[in-house]
């Protein structure tokens, strides 16, 4: 079964997630955007054998941490979208837009595609494309312990930003409501900030894609 643990990191909050598969320790971490020393403490703390890093996509909150963790730590990376190259490229750009340390360089091992699966021990991860907030953004859908691991494509009570490069409204509803929607209500849903909610109480309650 695969368990996680959310570590907050950066000025901007995000939820970084720390995943793993209880038979064999060995896991992942979803969205390295910074402090790094917080995200090892809680990887040493928990047991996990790290394998991997995986992207939702390349925003500097959420990549930013990246490059440096690969190098250091061996890891390949993999995701998000080979549509979020440019905001791979801009990393220097971003960092200094926002005030963020400089950020490392890296190149992605692995893009991902809608409908692949990423193995993480004996896990599986779905891959969902789900551009609009980005265009080369995925989510990782574990049915097994329906949990999505949604990036910034939809939170409690809102949904992603899309007046960056890139964004696109229709294609952010499109995105939320023919993907994520199907995964089911009681799917508990890690945004890429802020609280966990399911698909279902967004469904029903969300102003930007709710009533039913």
């Amino acid at each position: 079964m695969l368990h996680y643990r959310t570590v907050p990191v950066t000025p901007f909050e995000q939820n970084c997630s720390i995943i793993w598969c209880d038979q064999t320790m060995a896991g992942a971490v979803i969205d390295p955007g910074g402090d790094l020393d917080r995200i090892r403490a809680a990887v040493a703390a928990l047991g996990v054998d790290l394998k991997q890093i995986l992207l939702t996509h390349a925003h500097i909150d959420h990549a930013g941490g990246t490059g440096t963790l690969a190098r250091e730590a061996g890891l390949p990376v993999v995701g998000p979208h080979r549509g979020d190259q440019f905001w791979i490229d801009a990393l220097d750009e971003q960092s200094r837009m926002f005030g963020f340390a400089p950020a490392e360089p890296f190149t992605p091992q692995r893009w991902l595609d809608d409908g692949d699966t990423v193995t993480v021990g004996r896990s599986v991860l779905q891959v969902r494309h789900c551009p609009g907030h980005t265009p080369g953004h995925v989510v990782f859908h574990s049915a097994e312990a329906a949990r999505a691991f949604v990036g910034d494509v939809l939170f409690a009570g809102s949904i992603g930003r899309t007046d960056f490069p890139g964004g696109d409204h229709e294609t952010l509803i499109a995105s939320i409501t023919q993907r994520l929607w199907p995964m089911g209500d009681d799917t508990v849903f890690i945004p890429g900030h802020g609280p966990e909610s399911t698909f279902g109480h967004e469904r029903r309650t969300n102003p930007f894609v709710g009533g039913g």
